[in-house]
């Protein structure tokens, strides 16, 4: 099966800095609602490829604004799975301080790395994220889906690609910048493992109207550069 992961579109809290992964979150910012069109666009009416057949959301509202243009125009209902939300930063919750933004990402470095033992402050394990992300992962490969959509987030995609895809030449690309509307799309099974078809870093379907769909001035912690 195909499987695209989708981020988000920018929200209050990537143009804050703040580390905002408790269910809701904040809403999308003018710009998140345009990067979520314009990834509708791209996603709508794939070139020479099997059309998105299942739509899955985290519980963060994100999420569902940033699926909803495409599944307007799919006339689909998004399915929300509890296992693709971002990776608790526990006592970091919103927190925008340095020690905060490092404590976060260095953690979030190491699972990538794959060392899974660390415990984000106050959270979850890479093991145990890994264990649920995969499970929501399963669940849509047991739909029989072609083509299907993820709409996640920044620091969850990247390490759960890193861990899960054959190879480790990703390890190093998944700590590059992930803007928001940046998608991956990958082809395999939860059986036989998962191979990269494509990785857009930037924002899907931009430039719009001759301006970049990348905000570079926001401080964004779970999409930026992890070290």
């Amino acid at each position: 099966m195909r499987l695209l992961l989708l981020r988000h579109g920018q929200t209050h809290g990537n143009t804050s800095g703040a580390l905002d992964t408790a269910i809701p979150g904040l809403d999308l910012t003018e710009l998140g609602v345009r990067q979520a069109e314009a990834a509708a666009r791209v996603l709508a009416a794939p070139d020479g490829l099997p059309p998105v057949d299942g739509i899955f959301v985290s519980p963060l509202v994100r999420t569902s604004q940033t699926a909803a243009p495409l599944a307007d125009a799919l006339g689909m209902t998004p399915t929300i799975l509890d296992g693709i939300r971002e990776i608790a930063a526990g006592d970091y919750e919103m927190a925008t301080d340095e020690y905060s933004i490092l404590g976060y990402v260095g953690t979030v470095a190491d699972w990538i790395e794959g060392r899974l033992d660390p415990r984000m402050s106050g959270s979850e394990t890479g093991h145990e994220f890994l264990a649920r992300y995969d499970d929501a992962v399963a669940t849509i490969a047991a739909g029989g889906h072609e083509r299907a959509l993820i709409v996640s987030h920044g620091a969850a995609i990247r390490t759960w690609v890193a861990n899960r895809v054959n190879g480790s030449a990703h390890h190093e690309k998944a700590t590059e910048g992930f803007h928001n509307t940046a998608c991956i799309e990958l082809d395999g099974t939860p059986e036989d493992g998962w191979t990269v078809i494509s990785w857009s870093e930037d924002a899907i379907g931009g430039p719009l109207d001759g301006q970049s769909l990348d905000d570079e001035t926001a401080p964004d912690p779970t999409g930026g550069e992890l070290e």
